[in-house]
């Protein structure tokens, strides 16, 4: 199966480059995308902007793929699924939930001169980084690159409820299924409290398995586009 990749806020198609061989081997076809104003020389880019990109490279496979989304992505991903409720197979969400109808894409940190730098790890201290030690921290850091302000601000829309029978895969790593489970119930994710076909995998990892659990992430996604 086709497996189209979106890494979240400030990370390329290069964030995948250890999961790409693992999911080669296991027999699919895994497709990163570096999105338009995150990684691909642009000056700036419109969360429009990189939802085409998404519909693109779905448009462009011959059958129904398999969509990720990581972290913030998770929204687009399911803005995808929204747009293109016929041509997806699956949504799998790695630790992240769409946001709502009508809320901005991602704007929970600090834009500078019309962008969005990584800001470091302190923001992120905790499980979702417990697993990246000092050099694993600074390689990711070094590959991360300012996400236009537009993009984080972007209103999402959605447009068509057959996304809600879409099977949905929420990929736990530093948080378990039961969290998960309970801040969808409790209204944290109202998209995904109507998703009919939902079921949940625990990596045990931080927040960049890709990163950290780039072979276990990759038989979760396999094992994800094979059933």
């Amino acid at each position: 199966m086709d497996i189209i990749l979106i890494a979240g806020l400030w990370l390329d198609g290069s964030a995948w480059d250890d999961v790409v061989p693992e999911l080669t081997a296991l027999g699919h076809r895994p497709l990163p995308l570096t999105l338009p104003g995150q990684g691909d020389g642009t000056a700036s880019a419109t969360l429009d902007d990189q939802l085409e990109a998404v519909l693109a490279a779905i448009d462009a496979t011959p059958g129904k793929p398999l969509v990720v989304g990581h972290s913030a992505a998770a929204t687009l991903a399911w803005l995808a699924a929204d747009a293109r409720p016929e041509k997806v197979a699956k949504v799998a969400l790695i630790g992240g939930f769409p946001s709502d109808d009508g809320r901005p894409y991602a704007d929970d940190f600090a834009a500078e001169d019309g962008v969005v730098p990584f800001p470091g790890w302190t923001p992120f201290d905790g499980p979702e980084t417990a697993d990246l030690d000092r050099p694993a921290r600074d390689r990711l850091a070094s590959t991360t690159v300012p996400v236009p302000e537009t993009v984080t601000k972007g209103i999402v829309h959605f447009t068509d409820d057959r996304r809600f029978d879409i099977p949905v895969l929420v990929i736990c790593p530093e948080f378990t299924p039961t969290q998960a489970q309970h801040w969808i119930t409790t209204g944290e994710s109202t998209e995904l409290a109507r998703a009919t076909h939902l079921d949940y995998a625990n990596l045990d990892s931080g927040h960049w398995p890709m990163t950290s659990r780039p072979r276990e992430l990759a038989r979760v996604l396999a094992e994800a586009a094979n059933s």
